[in-house]
Formats: structure tokens, sequence, C-alpha cells
């Protein structure tokens, strides 16, 4: 009764300290009324497996999470449900022209360029708060194939993120 009440505990513990996380996780993946069935989902694989439980069982949550996703969306929706959509805003501000909101439409038409592995990369990090180990065990890969992925993910952004500017500049001058 002892180590039942243990692992109930913990348990309890992992599922207060990581629902809302997990949950923002999963719902910039699939649609709003699919996740709380993969979480619950989630959470029922890592009381069946407590035992097999990392002491930081986060990223562990975050890769079952993106095995069940993977496994719901069979066919041309699996693509779309391992991408990751930026967050909306609150809508609550009026736009006004103003340069934040031309900054973030500028964000959202440079994240929509990028392929939806890096997509995957950067929200990782920016979104879920992972740290590089925590991210590579999500996509089960090495932290150093993690961190290369990264970076091109970040340079790509950063690509998309700069005005267009022509491989050889004219003045109007030399137009006429």
């Amino acid at each position: 009764m002892d180590h039942q009440g243990t692992a109930e505990e913990r348990f309890r513990a992992l599922h207060e300290d990581t629902f809302a996380d997990l949950l923002r996780f999963v719902e910039r993946r699939v649609p709003p009324d699919e996740a709380e069935d993969i979480v619950s989902t989630v959470y029922l694989t890592a009381w069946r497996r407590h035992a097999e439980l990392p002491e930081d069982a986060r990223p562990w949550l975050f890769a079952v999470a993106r095995r069940t996703m993977a496994n719901q969306t069979r066919g041309w929706l699996r693509r779309r449900a391992l991408d990751v959509r930026l967050t909306a805003t609150e809508q609550h501000e009026v736009p006004d022209g103003s340069s934040g909101t031309a900054a973030r439409l500028d964000l959202q038409r440079a994240w929509r360029s990028l392929s939806a592995a890096d997509r995957e990369v950067l929200a990782l990090v920016a979104f879920d708060g992972l740290t590089a180990d925590q991210a590579a065990t999500v996509l089960n890969c090495r932290r150093s194939a993690f961190t290369m992925r990264l970076g091109r993910a970040r340079k790509r952004l950063q690509s998309a993120l700069e005005p267009a500017t022509p491989a050889h500049p004219r003045t109007l001058q030399e137009l006429s």
C-alpha cells in the first residue's frame, strides 16, 4: 500500500506540474477538440508505465504526446497534426497600423514559410521552454543533432524575416 501511495503521489505531482504545458504543446499541433483526448491518453500511458518514468518526465510526456498525435492522425492529417501553429495573440487590441502589428504579421508570414520540421524544432524551445537535451528526447535524436537542426531552423527563420533585396539594385536613373 505504501508503494502504491508513493506512485500515486508522484503521478499526481507530475500531472499538476505538467498538465498546462502539455496541453499547450498539444493544442498548437491539433484541433482544440482533440487536444484533451490526446493529453488524457498521454497521462494514461504515464500511469501504466509509472515505473519507467525518468526523473525529468516532462520531455518523456511530450514525446508520448507526439507519438500519440502521429498514431491518431494517419494519412493526410498526419503532416498537419505534427505541425506547429503560432498561438493567436489575444485579439482585444484594435489594429492601428503600428509597427507591432506589422512585426507580428511579418513573423506569421516567415513562420508559415518554414517547413513543419523547422517549426517543430523552434517551438520546442521557444513555445514549450524545453532545453536542448529535453527537446532531443522529444524528437528521439541526439542533443548534437537537435542543436544542429535548431541552428539551421533559426537561420531559415531569420532569412525569412529579412526584407527581400534585389540581386542587383538599380537606381531610377539606370532604368531610364
